[in-house]
């Protein structure tokens, strides 16, 4: 997985959690759940969504470094090589 494979499938785990959420205003660099006012449980649901799309396992010590569009990617790149 790219690191623009990996920030699609970012965006679209963030889209089938909160369906109306604007990505077109978020930056790779943005905090996400702050542009995007994410709530605690959509934040999870998104982190389970993405490990579901993925395959890659998520641990709660991993969330931090979901926090970004960029960080989420370098992140499941790291874990898929």
């Amino acid at each position: 997985m790219n690191h623009t494979e990996a920030r699609d499938i970012a965006k679209e785990s963030i889209a089938s959690v909160i369906p109306d959420a604007d990505l077109a205003i978020l930056g790779p660099d943005d905090y996400f759940r702050d542009v995007l006012e994410m709530d605690s449980l959509d934040f999870l649901s998104c982190v389970e969504t993405l490990s579901e799309r993925t395959g890659v396992r998520i641990d709660d010590e991993d969330t931090p470094r979901l926090t970004t569009l960029s960080d989420s990617a370098d992140f499941l790149v790291d874990r898929t090589e």
